[in-house]
């Protein structure tokens, strides 16, 4: 059984805050070429970039960011963050990544999702949360759809990546349609 110390726990996944022992972890993690495709990411960043990032966002309190760990052996799977929070307009931004290949489709970031969700419409009183997905992700704009984002509109040519630009979607949950879906 984990010995785990999440902020938020779920079914399979918890999700906890980083701490400076993260750095190579998260560095390990997200800089495979996967990820950086799915995550639009361009630039290449080092392990102290890293580590300054995480120590960053531990003093930002404009957002929440925390990692994805199972449960079963606190492994890190991936991280979430609701960020650029608008306090005046109770809005914010999520993001979400998973890691590792073996990962995905396996309801991990569904459960995480899930978890964020409750904690940014619940605990941080936000009234709207919104994201962006790369049309060419189409199982994570699926998983968003499922839980019940709503998509608002397309952005085009958004994103330069391997030659080509990419379209970006937007969608958004409102409070009212969290709670009437997940709080009956």
């Amino acid at each position: 059984m984990s010995k785990h110390s999440g902020l938020l726990t779920g079914e399979r996944v918890y999700l906890r805050p980083l701490n400076g022992e993260d750095a190579g972890l998260y560095y390990n993690m997200f800089f495979g070429a996967e990820t950086r495709r799915l995550t639009g990411t361009q630039r290449h960043i080092n392990k102290e970039q890293i580590a300054a990032y995480i120590e960053r966002k531990a003093g930002d309190d404009s957002g929440v960011l925390l990692l994805i760990a199972l449960k079963e052996n606190d492994e890190v799977i991936g991280d979430i963050a609701i960020q650029d929070m608008d306090r005046g307009n109770r809005t914010a931004n999520l993001r979400l990544a998973i890691g590792e290949e073996q990962h995905l489709n396996r309801g991990y970031g569904r459960e995480a999702l899930l978890l964020m969700l409750d904690y940014g419409f619940g605990i941080l009183n936000l009234h709207r949360i919104e994201l962006e997905v790369y049309t060419f992700n189409s199982r994570a704009e699926h998983v968003y759809e499922s839980v019940g984002f709503v998509r608002e509109g397309v952005r085009r040519q958004t994103l330069f990546y391997n030659h080509e630009y990419h379209d970006v979607v937007m969608m958004s949950m409102l409070e009212q349609e969290y709670r009437e879906r997940y709080l009956k």
